[in-house]
Parts: C-alpha cells; sequence; structure tokens
C-alpha cells in the first residue's frame, strides 16, 4: 500500500517536505492541507511587495520559470494533492488521523496518515492593546494583508503610519513605506535599541541613525498602550511616552509559535510554545514530524534549545524532512543564527552571539570592531564595512559576528564565511585569523577585513591597546571639561585641522608627525586617539607606549564608526 503523508501548513517547509518526498518516494499519497488560500509564496518577500521593488503579489507565489504555484501546479506538477482553506481541528494520535475542516462549506472529515508533518507555522505577536481590532491595524504575515498595504499606500490614503517592534519585518516595512511612498514612519520599540538580540547596543545605533537619517523616527524603551480611531479605522498610537497619529499600524513585534495543535495531541512543546523535535525533525511521536516557525532547535553555540523563525531554515528543515519520509537518514544540527536586513542606506548582516546575549549566556564576552574597505585601497570602486567580532576572553572561542556596509553583498560574504565555521566547529580569534577567503583587488583587500578584525580582537586579547567604542569615545569627549582628557585626531592634517579649527581641545597630530611631536602631548593626562578607521590611531598608542605613555585609549572604528551612529563631534 503507498504511504499516507499529511502534511499541515503550506508556506515555505510544508511544500519543501512535500516536494522533496516524492522525488525520492514517487508512489507515497502526499496530501497538503492549509487554512489560507494562497500557498507556497515567498513570505519575506513582501516588504519588497510593499515597496514596489516586487512588481506583482504572484510573483511571490511563482517559480523561478514564472509558473503560480497554486494547488493545480502541485497536483499536475508534482504529484501532491492540495487542500486549501482547510483547518486543522485536531490529531487523533491512536488512530492516525487528523479531523480537519473545509472552511467554505464548513463540512468536516477526517483524514488518515502513515506519517504527519506539522508546518503550522507562527502568528504575530498582536498585543491586547485598547484599540487593536480597528481598520487598518495588520501584520506583515499574509498576502492578503500585503495587498492591502500596498493599496492603502497607492491610493494615497496613508500618510502616517507607525510600526510597533524594531525587528527585521518591522524595519523592512518601514523602508517600504518611507521609501517608496513617502510614507511619515514612525518606529515604536519596547527594548532599549531596535534589532535587539540580533545587533550589539552599538550597531543598533547605527542602524536608528540610519533610518533617522532617513526621516524615519526611532523610539526605543517605549511601550504602545492603546490605539485610537476615527469611524472604525485607526487615527492614533498611544504610546506611554507620545501620542502618534497614524493611518496604518503594522505590529511586528515578533512571533508566536503555532504549536497548540501538537500539545492538545500530546506532544512535547518547549514552555514558549513551540513543538519539540530532535535532529531528524521528528517530534516526540516518531511517525509525526514537525519543522519551520512553529519549533525549537537546538542553538548551536550554546547548545540549549532556541526559536528563529526564518524562510531559508524552513526550506532546509523541509529537505530533511521530506528525505526522512522516504526513509532517508538526513539531520538538521541546529542553528548558529545568520540574517541580513536592508535598511536605507546601510545593511546590517550578523550570526552567533551579540556580545550582550554571550554574557546573558555566562560567556566572559569582549566586542571588537573594526571598519576598513571591502576592496584593495587602490582600486577605483569601494566601500567601508564595519564588523563586531564576539568572542570569550577565557579561550578566545569566537561567539558571534555583526556588521554594518553600504554594500550588502560584500558584507554578506564576510558574515558567510564566519557563519560556516561556527557552524562546523568551534573557531578561535586564530582560526579566523587565518581564515582563508579568496582574494583579487575588485573584490578585496590583500588582508581581507574579516581578518584584521580577528587581528584587532587578538590585540585587544593582549593587552596591547585599550580599546573604547565610538560612543564610548564621543562620551569621553563630551565630558572633556571634567576628566581632563588630551584628546588626538591622528588622521592627516586637513581633516584633523578642520575639526581643531571649532574645537581648540581637538588637538590634530597626524600619525606621521607624533613622534616629533610628543612635546605637545603631557604624560601626566589620559590620552584618547582617534583616527579615520582605528589603523592609524592604533600605530600612535603604540608609538606613545613605547615613550613611556601609560594610559592611553583609541577608538575602534575611527570616525567612520562615529559617522555611522551620528555623533560626529
Amino acid at each position: 500500500m503507498p504511504e499516507k503523508i499529511l502534511i499541515i501548513g503550506g508556506v515555505a517547509l510544508g511544500p519543501k517536505a512535500a516536494c522533496r518526498c516524492k522525488r525520492l518516494m514517487p508512489d507515497a499519497e502526499v496530501t497538503l492541507i492549509d487554512e489560507n488560500t494562497n500557498i507556497s509564496y515567498g513570505g519575506c518577500g513582501m516588504p519588497y511587495y510593499v515597496s514596489g521593488e516586487v512588481q506583482t503579489i504572484d510573483a511571490l507565489r511563482s517559480t523561478p520559470y514564472g509558473t503560480l504555484r497554486d494547488p493545480a501546479f502541485f497536483a499536475s506538477m508534482k504529484g501532491v494533492t492540495v487542500r486549501n482553506q482547510t483547518r486543522a481541528l485536531s490529531i487523533d494520535r491512536a488512530g492516525k488521523t487528523v479531523l480537519v475542516r473545509n472552511l467554505v462549506s464548513g463540512e468536516e472529515e477526517k483524514l488518515p496518515y502513515d506519517k504527519l508533518v506539522l508546518a503550522t507555522g507562527a502568528k504575530a505577536r498582536m498585543p491586547e492593546v485598547p484599540g487593536h481590532d480597528l481598520a487598518n491595524v495588520l501584520s506583515l504575515t499574509r498576502l492578503e494583508y500585503a495587498e492591502s498595504i500596498r493599496k492603502a499606500c497607492e491610493t494615497g490614503k496613508v500618510t502616517e503610519a507607525v510600526i510597533v517592534g524594531g525587528g527585521f519585518i518591522g524595519l523592512e516595512a518601514a523602508v517600504a513605506l518611507a521609501d517608496m511612498w513617502g510614507v511619515k514612519v514612525s518606529i515604536v520599540e519596547m527594548m532599549d535599541q531596535i534589532l535587539p538580540g540580533a545587533l550589539s547596543a552599538t550597531l543598533g545605533q547605527m542602524a536608528a541613525s540610519d533610518c533617522r537619517a532617513a526621516g524615519v523616527d526611532v523610539f526605543t524603551a517605549e511601550k504602545v498602550v492603546r490605539l485610537e480611531g476615527e469611524n472604525g479605522a485607526v487615527s492614533k498610537v498611544v504610546t506611554d511616552k507620545r501620542e502618534l497619529p497614524a493611518q496604518l499600524v503594522i505590529f511586528a513585534a515578533g512571533f508566536i509559535p503555532n504549536g497548540q495543535l501538537a500539545k492538545d495531541a500530546g506532544l512535547d512543546v518547549a514552555p514558549f510554545g513551540a513543538i519539540v523535535v530532535d535532529e531528524t525533525m521528528r517530534t516526540s511521536d516518531p511517525d509525526i514530524f514537525a519543522g519551520g516557525d512553529c519549533v525549537s532547535i537546538r542553538n548551536v553555540i550554546t547548545g540549549k534549545p532556541g526559536y528563529l523563525p526564518l524562510g531559508s531554515m524552513a526550506n532546509r528543515q523541509g529537505r530533511v524532512i521530506g528525505t526522512n519520509l522516504a526513509g532517508g537518514k538526513a539531520s538538521f544540527p541546529g542553528y548558529v543564527g545568520t540574517w541580513a536586513v536592508k535598511l536605507f542606506k546601510l545593511s546590517f548582516c550578523g550570526t552567533g552571539l551579540t556580545v550582550e546575549r554571550a554574557r546573558k549566556e555566562g560567556y566572559d564576552a569582549i566586542s571588537v570592531c573594526v571598519e576598513q574597505l571591502d576592496r584593495a585601497h587602490f582600486y577605483p570602486e569601494k566601500f567601508m564595512v564595519g564588523l563586531e567580532l564576539v568572542v570569550d576572553k577565557a579561550d578566545g572561542r569566537v561567539l558571534g559576528i555583526q556588521g554594518s556596509c553600504l554594500d550588502g553583498i560584500a558584507l554578506k560574504a564576510r558574515i558567510d564565511a564566519v557563519a560556516a565555521a561556527l557552524q562546523y566547529g568551534r573557531p578561535t580569534v586564530e582560526d579566523i585569523s587565518n581564515l582563508e577567503v579568496a582574494y583579487a583587488p575588485p573584490f578585496a583587500a590583500a588582508m581581507d577585513v574579516v581578518n584584521t578584525v580577528a587581528n584587532v580582537t587578538d590585540n585587544v586579547l593582549a593587552g596591547r591597546f585599550t580599546p573604547v567604542t565610538g560612543v564610548e569615545f564621543m562620551e569621553l569627549w563630551e565630558k572633556r571639561g571634567e576628566n581632563q582628557i588630551f584628546f588626538i585626531d591622528a588622521r592627516p592634517a586637513k581633516a584633523g585641522e578642520a575639526v581643531q579649527a571649532e574645537h581648540p581641545e581637538w588637538h590634530s597630530i597626524p600619525l606621521e608627525e607624533i613622534r616629533s611631536r610628543m612635546g605637545e602631548i603631557p604624560k601626566d593626562r589620559p590620552v584618547a586617539i582617534i583616527c579615520n578607521t582605528g589603523l592609524r590611531a592604533y600605530d600612535c598608542v603604540l608609538a606613545l607606549q613605547n615613550a613611556g605613555y601609560a594610559d592611553v585609549c583609541n577608538s575602534m572604528g575611527g570616525m567612520q564608526s562615529v559617522g555611522k551612529l551620528g555623533l560626529n563631534p
């Protein structure tokens, strides 16, 4: 008898598992059910449909060769039966059936299975604040919502919008509304930075600065209290600190895994609602698999259960499940957490732990930042890329890396290299220092920035200099009347003297002149040095230390970092 495979959920993981299973086991009877009308679409592309970069909604649910992935496509091309607008109500594990309801007719029936896949996804976290049920209060989680948002913008009905949540989807929605449609956008994030957990505090401030430079207001450490409306539609967002007019509110405050169906069936579910699976993506019932946004999986770095709803991960897990449905032995060992997001001018990308997260996990972690050109300095076209490496002081183990750049592709290449090292080993600072990456002047410097950030980290761990972040440097500068620090700008004279002309306490002493002008630098005061990227300042630090100066620090990332933070003196 052909094996009956039943899959609940038809966005990313479900279709991938179904198609993989049919390729390996053509005789299997595979049925996919989903309560929505649309299936098998690129949900991560919805912000780009809202922005107009993706022209049609069908582009998000089509194959690379333009065929619409609808039920007829799966039936004729993949041999998979799709029953959309059908909701799974309960699982009878003993009888191996699933009770479903047709949402159009209301008819209920029991569907049998030999193997079951739960790809139930997650739902947007919608705080139960007064007014959350007003019209034009949406989440960017369904194609229908994306269409509604774009139509409202196209018709000019939205001039002001509030995004509740400063995570990936919230920021992508903000860019879509502000950049394409000229909507006045405000982001309200209850944590003290945007992209919390993904970016360090320093990089989070850079991301906020990029948004503000584009006219988007960013309010952190702020909570939505209620929504107010006129004629049944939202008109105002009230936080614990201000009131914001809005004809559109998008909730992007995270996700809640849809694990209730599994829990009701007696399967193991994590305290936060995600379904527990092993490396083969099996649940506590060996005949039931689960994957995607509804499951808890192991964080490779910490070794602890975690949760990371990403479309790329769902697709990879779907292939593993499809293989195992057909009798294979594929495994998914866990995740390190690799991501990328494009904002206005800057793109951000990262993998692993931030320094703040690492410390919460019990590591004695530090982070080291650099700014360096992504290509050879003599190559005509180049961009400055910033990287922040996170390591454990105890053994130099690399725990994560994040960064920013105008060229997101150049940044992603560096992050991906470290992500691979983290996924399949326990790399140290020395490993990243010697990481082999492709070199040619149009693509990289001979000493790539990913090697450089490890080299600088090695110097910090060895105590060769005292680093401060761009934020910390500017905090020292703001208190210059109190702390008696002697500030040095080691950039070429033209740049440093321009600042010194406005601020006499800012001393322009280029690297080339540092030894000849040491008589101007007091030995009885702390010295803080900055340059364009940090390299010249480091050479100045070494020169001063060799001359007997004991209290010297330099700004990591230099003026490039300070500029990204929006903190120029």
